[in-house]
């Protein structure tokens, strides 16, 4: 249990969670995890469901900093760290430059790429690409996905050129950049980051075509293997890959990097989540406990990033930062 002196530090925390992205019910989910863990803890926590008025409750609350635990647009993007920023409200989590860059899937896999990390190749799908020279770049299958959107939302595996046509409307139906990347035989794994630590890797199974928004969220058929199975050296060496990759974005705090390895042992980089779930169904929760982190401790290591202005990748924008009262 944390001392008082403990939370005081804290002092008022706003759980921020809901929002207006296609996320929101998961991360109402998620709030009331993390908002019932603090409150367990005993941290003076109060959930916000994020509207538009959002910075209008937290001035009014009259709050000392904020567990962010949006998922999404307008929550994960920067959106949300730059407006607190511009009030002086600590906040959990990467900054603004780096959720920026993660949200983005097109610009994470760019940078990726630029430094020399493993991704699948992709192209930029648009109303007049061609779709024959796509296939013929990337093969077959293939995965079409928005750029901006989390939760495996909008997301089609494309087994046929016929197929891609329909794939290409449901994604653009969640954002006008939508990507084709090269599909990955082999398993997907995810590393979860907390601190400057990667926690052990949890290799995911599922029946389904993909880890999609089912397998995720709903699905009682998916499974979880923590440990993952993999012999230390190779654990140790993709979670270093995963710290390179979530540096690399000047990511901090914490969040999951999330890879698939092909069939012969390579890893591919897909993504970075800087406010991943922390549902019941969720992964960070899951590596933290087979770390010996259990849930409510694991929140509370991720509310003191709230505390501190260091190690972002060199942003400058989280220094400085005054407590609002």
């Amino acid at each position: 249990m944390m001392s008082p002196v403990q939370q005081e530090q804290f002092g008022k925390v706003a759980v921020l969670m809901g929002g207006l992205s296609a996320e929101r019910e998961i991360s109402l989910k998620s709030g009331s995890a993390v908002l019932a863990a603090l409150q367990r803890r005993g941290v003076n926590a109060h959930g916000v469901d994020v509207g538009h008025d959002v910075l209008q409750q937290l001035a009014e609350g009259n709050f000392d900093r904020v567990f962010n635990i949006l998922h999404g647009r307008g929550g994960e993007d920067g959106t949300m760290q730059g407006a607190l920023e511009i009030i002086g409200l600590p906040y959990t989590g990467s900054g603004v430059m780096a959720s920026a860059i993660s949200m983005d899937k097109l610009r994470t896999k760019q940078l990726w790429q630029g430094i020399g990390l493993p991704t699948p190749a992709f192209e930029v799908l648009t109303d007049n690409t061609d779709l024959d020279a796509v296939v013929k770049q990337l093969g077959l299958p293939l995965m079409i996905k928005p750029a901006l959107e989390g939760s495996s939302i909008g997301m089609s595996k494309v087994e046929k050129k016929e197929q891609m046509t329909a794939a290409y409307q449901t994604a653009a139906e969640y954002d006008d950049c939508v990507l084709a990347e090269k599909w990955i035989t082999g398993s997907e794994y995810t590393a979860s980051i907390l601190g400057q630590e990667a926690l052990p890797l949890i290799k995911l199974e599922t029946p389904r075509e993909f880890y999609d928004y089912e397998a995720k969220y709903q699905s009682d058929t998916t499974r979880y293997l923590c440990p993952c199975g993999l012999d230390s050296d190779k654990e140790q060496e993709i979670q270093a890959l995963a710290m390179s990759a979530f540096k690399a974005l000047g990511c901090s705090g914490w969040g999951r990097v999330d890879f698939m390895c092909d069939e012969t042992g390579q890893p591919w980089l897909i993504e970075a989540n800087t406010i991943p779930g922390m549902t019941d169904h969720s992964l960070v929760p899951m590596a933290a406990r087979t770390a010996g982190i259990d849930f409510d401790e694991l929140v509370v290591r991720i509310l003191q990033t709230s505390m501190t202005n260091s190690g972002h990748g060199g942003e400058n924008s989280r220094g400085g930062v005054a407590h609002a009262s």
